[in-house]
């Protein structure tokens, strides 16, 4: 008898228990997003009473997979030209909320007695915002055919895109205490790079080719060669020291342009839901409630601030 791998067990284990649990938070009508947290709570490190997961870093892999899946699909939502449409109001609502939530952050650390580099990375942190999380709770909520949901798509871009540059400061601050403004140099010019690869391919290049090979393709055809390009993206904008969930987008709305993208969509539904899944469990399963009840009070204080602070300072830069 062929030895199992423990992959089987833990992906059995981990869609039984979030299939479960979701149930049950539907039946509340709450987000299905937090019962996958739950369930991966539940099956987690830190739950005695439940099997473990055996084998955490192939749970890893499949999650980051869940991410591409997860904003491969946001972007064939919101093509090339509809962020067009919202990219300026985008842009200035990102940068006033990263800059008024990166001040809020940093002082409250100051204020909680933390030190200047600690504080520095809490405002960064509270700057940045959880693609992931709020485009599942979006769909959850049924509110991605609202008006607002383009905005805060391109919101999360601007973000997405500024975080790898603060990513390359913080990175070098931590290391040498030192400013270095030659390596953020060259991530500017990676990050130049990118758009022009962005603009270049999903404008001219790629609808042209679909088009083109359109009756050669049946749907099978159409959903290897799909998820192959946003693979190809993810890797290269992984090279250019992007994030994957960013390179999974971009070539998302790269492909909502030709006329495929609803047939694409609808093929590739399926399997952004079940790696989508693994995704949120693996994030519960980083939920140590020791860690909680030992810094419970600047949890609170922490959790507070964002929930006023971050909507203040995005309504702020919508208004602008």
């Amino acid at each position: 008898m062929s030895t199992l791998s423990p992959l089987f067990l833990d992906l059995a284990m981990i869609l039984i228990t979030a299939g479960v649990i979701t149930i049950i938070f539907k039946w509340l009508k709450q987000p299905l997003v937090l019962g996958y947290i739950v369930a991966g709570f539940f099956i987690g490190p830190y739950f005695p009473w439940f099997p473990v997961v055996s084998d955490a870093k192939d749970v890893q892999v499949w999650s980051e997979i869940g991410v591409v899946f997860l904003m491969f699909a946001v972007g064939l939502e919101f093509s090339l030209k509809k962020l067009k449409k919202v990219g300026a109001t985008g842009g200035i609502t990102a940068v006033t909320e990263l800059f008024l939530m990166f001040l809020i952050g940093s002082s409250l650390g100051r204020i909680m007695g933390w030190s200047s580099m600690d504080s520095v990375f809490l405002g960064c942190m509270l700057a940045i915002s959880s693609t992931a999380i709020i485009i599942k709770s979006f769909e959850d909520l049924k509110l991605k055919q609202q008006k607002f949901t383009g905005t805060v798509t391109a919101v999360l871009v601007v973000e997405d895109i500024i975080a790898v540059l603060l990513l390359v400061v913080l990175g070098t601050l931590s290391v040498s205490k030192q400013f270095d403004g030659i390596e953020l140099g060259r991530s500017l010019i990676k990050l130049a790079f990118f758009l022009i690869v962005w603009f270049v391919f999903g404008i001219y290049l790629l609808p042209t080719f679909l088009r083109y090979m359109r009756r050669f393709m049946t749907e099978e055809t159409l959903c290897i060669v799909s998820v192959g390009l946003c693979f190809a993206m993810v890797v290269f904008a992984s090279y250019v020291g992007f994030s994957t969930a960013l390179g999974a987008f971009v070539m998302g709305a790269v492909l909502a342009e030709p006329i495929e993208a609803d047939a694409i969509h609808r093929i590739i539904t399926p399997i952004k839901n079940l790696f989508s899944a693994v995704f949120f469990v693996s994030v519960g399963m980083l939920v140590n409630p020791a860690v909680l009840l030992k810094y419970f009070v600047p949890i609170i204080v922490i959790a507070l601030t964002v929930i006023v602070f971050k909507s203040l300072s995005a309504t702020t830069g919508i208004i602008l």
